[in-house]
């Protein structure tokens, strides 16, 4: 089984351009590109939130003509820039997008694995929440099976990474101690899947491993001093891809989507090391 990751695609109305420069229609239309030409092909792409900039109908009518070429069944959550209505009103036949009917939390099957998708939007703010009702939901989709392999997905991580302006904007630290109790009795959770940050960051959470996920437009700047300004720089952009298999249990690979001129061979064609 493998599945991509893209997240933060932040798709405003078109024409527009976000922070007036960055045209993320024309990051994402490349992105879609390379999923396509990807062999062997993700079996499912799962995106992890800010689809949109600011949660309207009309965003949302242009991300799904963006994602129309897209060779590749898909999974929508929610971050902080979106709107639970609109989505559902774009996306009729994304049933999932249906399950619950107070947030966008959802469980679908992606091959041997299970995906649990979670809501941690909490309007106006910017940062995350998960009450009492959307981690009972979790807690019960857990208890219901310990054994499927399986990968919770939310837009905001629920650690901080060190760049601040990000991490006073992250899951409320109360609701992911509360997560973590969930999780950490679910042996089979293999990945916790995240967005918000717009870089590839790793932790340690709750016995498995947690994972941001860069945007395929700007990233976030990288800087830890607890002073430093809020800023995004055009690093490369990325997604991520999760492969897994029963030996292994899940390996994730950071990805690029410019080929940077395309692989080059190691060896000739007489099977001698080119030096």
């Amino acid at each position: 089984m493998l599945f991509a990751q893209i997240s933060d695609l932040h798709i405003k109305r078109p024409g527009r351009l976000a922070y007036r420069k960055v045209d993320t229609a024309a990051y994402l239309a490349r992105c879609v590109d390379k999923l396509n030409r990807l062999h062997p092909r993700p079996d499912a792409v799962v995106l992890t939130g800010d689809l949109v900039d600011f949660g309207a109908r009309e965003e949302y009518e242009h991300l799904r003509a963006l994602l129309a070429p897209l060779r590749i069944p898909y999974y929508l959550v929610m971050g902080n820039h979106d709107g639970r209505d609109a989505l559902r009103q774009a996306f009729p036949d994304h049933a999932y997008l249906r399950q619950h009917p107070d947030f966008v939390q959802y469980e679908v099957a992606l091959g041997p694995l299970r995906l649990l998708a979670l809501d941690t939007q909490d309007p106006p703010k910017g940062g995350g929440r998960l009450c009492g009702e959307r981690l009972q939901w979790l807690a019960d989709k857990l208890a219901a099976d310990r054994t499927t392999p399986t990968v919770v997905a939310l837009h905001h991580p629920p650690f901080h990474c060190g760049i601040r302006h990000m991490d006073i904007q992250s899951l409320d630290l109360g609701d992911a101690a509360a997560l973590a109790g969930i999780i950490a009795q679910a042996p089979n959770v293999e990945r916790l899947i995240c967005g918000h940050v717009h870089r590839a960051v790793q932790a340690r959470f709750a016995g498995t491993i947690a994972s941001i996920c860069p945007s395929p437009a700007h990233q976030v700047a990288l800087d830890l001093d607890p002073q430093g300004p809020s800023a995004f720089v055009m690093e490369p952009p990325a997604f991520q891809l999760h492969r897994h298999t029963p030996e292994t249990g899940l390996v994730t690979h950071l990805a690029y989507v410019d080929d940077f001129g395309g692989a080059s061979p190691f060896y000739d064609a007489n099977g001698n090391l080119i030096d």
